[in-house]
Parts: structure tokens; C-alpha cells; sequence
């Protein structure tokens, strides 16, 4: 299988996860939130920040969704690097806030270090062709 090919199907995971997650988040959040890692539920109308963050993760997956589709493909390794500083922060947050370690490594800190490879095997994979003009320049006669 080519690098090209794995790298897709990475890319493809991780958008289909990102979305299902932020529509869970939105259309559950009562059942999603315990995954999170957070020690508690939001107080209050608090529980309304967790649609932001369902919202979210659905507009995450839906640009890295838009990049693939239109084969932008070094955008999309790009995308993926930034993108991955959410799942670091949502790590940080569940640490933070004395959260499960567990969790926060190994869901979030997971993630976004999946996230971070497949960036940089996508960007590797570009390199060659972005160093390549499109048309040759001419050669004197």
C-alpha cells in the first residue's frame, strides 16, 4: 500500500471520529461528557459549553473533510498539524481541571500526536510534488 494511500485512510479516520465525537457532543452531551475525562459535570447551564464543544469538533472535521475531498492535500497536512494544538489543549484541559490522567493521555494526548504523524507523513508525501514547477521553464535556444 502506498504512502499516499495510508495516508487517506488516516486522514479519513480521523475526520469520520472528530465528526461523530462533535455530533455526539452535540446531540448527547449527558452520555458523551463522562468520556471527556473532566471529574464532574458542568454546574448550572454549563452543560451548554459542551455543544460549543461539539460544534467544535464537527467545524475541526468538516475542514480537514473539505481539504481531502478537494485533494488540497498539503493544506490538509497542514490543517492537521494546527488541529492537532485542540486535542493537546483538550488534554492540557482534562489535566488541569484534575481530570483522568488515563484519559487525557490516552484519548486526547493519543490523538493529537496521531494527528501530528499523519500531518508530517502528508506533508513528506507533498514535498516532492511541491518542489516541482508545474510547467518547465524555457530553455534558452
Amino acid at each position: 500500500m502506498s504512502l499516499r494511500k495510508i495516508n487517506t485512510v488516516l486522514a479519513a479516520a480521523f475526520i469520520l471520529f472528530i465528526l461523530w465525537f462533535g455530533t455526539e457532543f452535540i446531540l448527547r452531551p449527558e452520555t458523551t461528557a463522562p468520556g471527556f475525562g473532566l471529574p464532574s459535570w458542568p454546574s448550572g447551564d454549563g452543560g451548554g459549553f459542551l455543544v460549543v464543544k461539539g460544534i467544535r469538533d464537527v467545524v475541526l472535521a468538516l475542514v480537514l473533510g473539505v481539504l481531502l475531498v478537494t485533494g488540497h492535500r498539503r493544506a490538509l497536512g497542514w490543517a492537521l498539524l494546527v488541529e492537532a494544538f485542540a486535542a493537546y489543549g483538550d488534554m492540557t484541559n482534562v489535566l488541569a481541571h484534575h481530570g483522568s490522567v488515563a484519559t487525557a493521555l490516552g484519548v486526547h494526548g493519543l490523538t493529537a500526536t496521531l494527528m501530528v504523524v499523519n500531518g508530517l507523513l502528508i506533508m513528506h508525501e507533498t514535498r516532492k510534488v511541491a518542489a516541482v514547477p508545474a510547467t518547465p521553464a524555457p530553455q534558452p535556444a
